[in-house]
């Protein structure tokens, strides 16, 4: 059967269009249940995952997704060019997904990637292209595009192309970051079970994931151990050294806002907490790192004695 890339294309941006949608409903994190069921396109079912990484939906004759699961089998990992390595299905380069991968890289098709961050929920990345094959590594190569230009140059040979292929590396580059940012979100507040660390607010929208040591710092790895679930006030606090989290978990504000005399806001949900335990995440592993809340109490310890001295 001819490859019919006019229906091909529509069906891919109905895809996206759809995706666009449910990600402003639930801030770009989605269920894997409303993924599974999909949208209807000339009268037929779409989904856009299944349990394979590799996915093609019926009603196509090429792959529409990819995903990587949390905690899954296989190795995906982004390389030092920033550009994603994604696992072949299985060992066999000739197995019928890794021939549909191709078959996508070699006709320029635009694909979903699929972010496990926790399980049974994903962060989508469109357009992705797959820019690179390698058998002797079973891997292809991913590489993440600006949907507008992408649109205006899907015509061009990604291989020969230089702008198309620096283009995608630097969106690539962001779009890890911003991947990188999310899945540290949601692995600190499912470990703190959507609660503040401080005053138990429950409502993840108004719930941040501070870091302890900053991101931009060499140490200030995205792993749980660095991350404390706070709402957004107390995010600011922490992040100003207001208060701080002593390596014994106990909550200490700042003397001279201790001293000060404002409303109920400040008299309760800072001056309060002086003094009190932090909620920790029941497992052991997960606990904010002694190491870093050591380093972080030295600073705030410094900045406290100059307010003290102003």
């Amino acid at each position: 059967m001819d490859f019919d890339r006019n229906n091909d294309a529509n069906i891919r941006q109905a895809a996206f269009n759809w995706l666009r949608q449910q990600s402003d409903l639930h801030e770009e994190v989605l269920p894997r249940k409303i993924l599974a069921q999909g949208f209807e396109f000339g009268g037929q079912r779409v989904r856009l995952v299944s349990p394979q990484g590799i996915f093609k939906p019926a009603i196509m004759q090429a792959p529409l997704s990819i995903t990587t699961s949390p905690r899954g089998p296989y190795g995906d990992h982004f390389g030092p060019d920033s550009l994603l390595r994604y696992s072949y299905r299985g060992t066999n380069p000739e197995h019928p997904d890794n021939r549909g991968l191709r078959f996508a890289m070699l006709n320029n098709l635009p694909l979903v990637y699929f972010h496990g961050i926790v399980p049974s929920m994903y962060m989508s990345l469109w357009p992705v292209y797959i820019v690179g094959d390698s058998p002797e590594e079973l891997t292809f190569t991913v590489a993440v595009d600006d949907a507008v230009s992408s649109r205006k140059s899907e015509d061009l040979d990604n291989y020969v192309d230089e702008q198309v292929h620096l283009r995608r590396r630097y969106v690539t580059t962001q779009a890890r970051h911003r991947l990188h940012q999310r899945v540290f979100r949601e692995r600190v507040l499912e470990a703190y079970k959507n609660q503040c660390a401080l005053c138990r607010l429950r409502h993840a929208e108004l719930l941040d994931a501070a870091h302890i040591i900053p991101d931009a710092d060499e140490l200030g790895e995205p792993e749980v151990p660095n991350g404390i679930s706070l709402c957004r006030l107390h995010h600011a606090a922490f992040d100003r050294f207001f208060l701080a989290i002593r390596p014994d978990f106990i909550i200490e504000v700042r003397s001279d806002i201790l001293q000060e005399e404002d409303g109920p806001t400040l008299r309760h949900a800072i001056q309060g907490i002086h003094g009190q335990s932090m909620l920790l995440p029941a497992r052991k592993s997960l606990h904010p790192a002694a190491a870093h809340l050591e380093q972080r109490y030295a600073r705030f310890t410094e900045l406290a004695e100059l307010a003290n001295l102003s």
